[in-house]
């Protein structure tokens, strides 16, 4: 049996998968990756526990089998960042997360100095510490280890794919996807945007192509060396986990964050309403394009009313009393533990729970919170439809197992819903490396493998929806004031 691998360092946890060559799983490994925050607007992960969750994932993977490995492809949480030393590969600092606010302080000092405009014209991506520019910048500020390193010759910054392919083998390097997503440059570092960042050229990795020879990965307890033939963004393996592998097909993978990307071809797109352009893979030195729409808080919502403030066990309980709900009895929630994404770019905002009462239940907070989230992926499937005609939202993702959240999704979005795989993310990893090791022609072959679903049909008509839409923007713009 030919085997591919895939491994989906996330956010909350690795997943690593093996497929057949139709992309069928055949084993699989997770590893959770426990979240801290040390202090308000802070979110980061130990670096060292990162890199032994995949190597404990693979590991069990391999034992489990006698095959070769043909093909394996590294997906990670984009915007991630971290400082390690050169010389050892120990790290110097945590990994900053994509959550994380304490960049704040940078932006905010570029939009002073007048070079706001600037960056987001080179960039085409909003001044928001969501990237991972201003987390670069503020650890070479604050961080005396990181300046050490600096001063010694012995700094290397990047986004955790490039940690990862350095400690295992395959050398100091990352892709024009994640470039894309750092407000570095994309699909080159950009010189003019690093010295406005006050960024060394010389301490980012190489940037090389999203699928083909990338090197090999390895560790003394692997049976065998991986051959890595992709490496991009985790939510660009979605895009080609999904089958979005042509112009108009558009995908919404629903995790930590709920993260909508619809690809847009060859040309860069130059999208309206808080979309992004991003880059979703490069090829054979060839780009294709996406549109990008961000939710920042979805699973983490519910991890945070279940476990943080107890309504229930786990999500999984949680969500089930929500399908008990005929409503939300006029509970509405702001889904902002990380601040609002796209389309509204309020990266100060907070979360808020309004319209609570003497009859509120568990059951309405829970409702409340799903119809949040479909509500916010609406938000932004509205934008994508200012550029690209959207007839079927593809989705994949944990939160998706959830009937209730599709029904939501799509009677909020006005679109047919279908699952697609759940592990979206590492059959996209593997997907791609299966392209770059040759084992497919193109990406369009992706599309051919896909498996999907369950369709969601909406039940709500478009009076209903027009209504309810305005009453959540006249919502969101009350909350994100406060």
């Amino acid at each position: 049996m030919t085997l591919m691998l895939g491994i989906d360092e996330g956010t909350s946890a690795v997943k690593a998968v093996l497929y057949d060559t139709d992309l069928r799983p055949v084993a699989q490994a997770r590893r959770e990756k426990p979240l801290s925050h040390p202090r308000a607007g802070w979110v980061e992960q130990d670096a060292d526990m990162v890199l032994s969750a995949v190597v404990e994932a693979v590991a069990e993977l391999l034992r489990g089998t006698s095959e070769e490995v043909e093909a394996c492809g590294l997906d990670h949480q984009g915007e991630s960042v971290l400082a390690w030393d050169a010389d050892s590969g120990r790290p110097l600092t945590p990994v900053v997360t994509w959550q994380d606010k304490r960049s704040l302080e940078v932006l905010d000092r570029l939009e002073r100095d007048g070079r706001g405009e600037e960056v987001r014209r080179r960039s085409g991506l909003p001044l928001d510490p969501y990237f991972s520019a201003g987390k670069l910048a503020w650890l070479l500020e604050h961080d005396a280890g990181v300046q050490r390193a600096l001063a010694q010759g012995r700094l290397r910054l990047g986004t955790v794919d490039s940690f990862l392919c350095d400690r295992l083998g395959a050398g100091f390097a990352t892709d024009p996807s994640t470039a894309s997503r750092t407000q570095l440059g994309a699909p080159e570092w950009d010189p003019r945007l690093l010295e406005i960042f006050d960024i060394p050229p010389e301490v980012l990795p190489a940037i090389s192509d999203s699928a083909g020879d990338l090197g090999v990965l390895r560790h003394e307890s692997w049976r065998a060396e991986l051959p890595l033939r992709a490496r991009c963004v985790d939510q660009q393996a979605a895009l080609a986990g999904a089958g979005c592998v042509v112009p108009g097909r558009v995908k919404a993978t629903y995790g930590t964050g709920v993260f909508v990307l619809a690809h847009a071809g060859a040309k860069r797109p130059t999208p309206d309403g808080g979309l992004l352009p991003t880059v979703a893979w490069r090829l054979h030195g060839r780009v294709e394009w996406a549109l990008d729409g961000g939710v920042f808080t979805a699973g983490a919502l519910l991890e945070w009313l279940s476990r943080d403030l107890g309504l229930a066990p786990d999500p999984a309980v949680l969500a089930a009393a929500a399908a008990g709900a005929k409503d939300s009895g006029g509970v509405m929630i702001l889904p902002a533990l990380a601040g609002v994404g796209a389309p509204w770019w309020k990266p100060e905002a907070r979360a808020v729970i309004a319209g609570l009462s003497a009859g509120t239940r568990r059951e309405h907070i829970a409702r409340a919170a799903l119809e949040s989230i479909a509500w916010r992926v609406a938000d932004v499937i509205e934008a994508v439809r200012n550029t690209v005609d959207v007839e079927l939202l593809r989705v994949d993702g944990g939160l998706t197992r959830d009937s209730t959240l599709l029904q939501l999704q799509a009677d909020a979005a006005g679109l047919t819903v279908e699952r697609g795989a759940v592990d979206a993310t590492a059959a996209g990893a593997a997907a791609l490396a299966a392209v770059g090791a040759g084992l497919w022609g193109s990406t369009l072959e992706i599309a051919e493998r896909v498996a999907t679903g369950e369709r969601v049909e909406p039940q709500r008509g478009a009076a209903w929806r027009a209504s309810a839409h305005a009453q959540w923007r006249a919502f969101v713009q009350r909350a994100t004031a406060l």
